[in-house]
């Protein structure tokens, strides 16, 4: 687990926005990825996507680091925020925009 979690920490660190997700963001592998992908490209963020399918050690790993149990996870700026359905209401009730903007992050180009 040490090793994952150094991955996780630099994968984390270095991205301002992280979605642990299954799939990718052009073809997102199930409802709430797919759901989570289309929050962040309505907020017009730039963002990276880690597809846990393609490696058992990080989609278990995720669910340990931060103690959450599903995917997709969203990160912003090092802090894990939680997954679609809080997105979803975060989203609804103005508090990821706010959260984006109070975090300070890139807009997609």
């Amino acid at each position: 687990m040490t090793n994952t979690k150094a991955r996780l920490d630099e994968i984390v660190s270095k991205n301002d926005i992280v979605l642990f997700m299954k799939g990718t963001a052009l073809f997102p592998q199930c409802g709430f990825s797919s759901r989570a992908v289309a929050i962040l490209d309505h907020l017009g963020v730039a963002f990276e996507t880690v597809d846990v399918l393609q490696d058992p050690e990080i989609r278990q790993g995720i669910k340990d680091y931060s103690d959450w149990p599903t995917v997709p996870q969203l990160y912003v700026k090092g802090e894990f925020v939680g997954g679609s359905d809080i997105m979803m209401e975060m989203f609804e009730a103005g508090e990821l925009q706010q959260l984006m903007a109070d975090k300070q992050v890139a807009k997609a180009e």
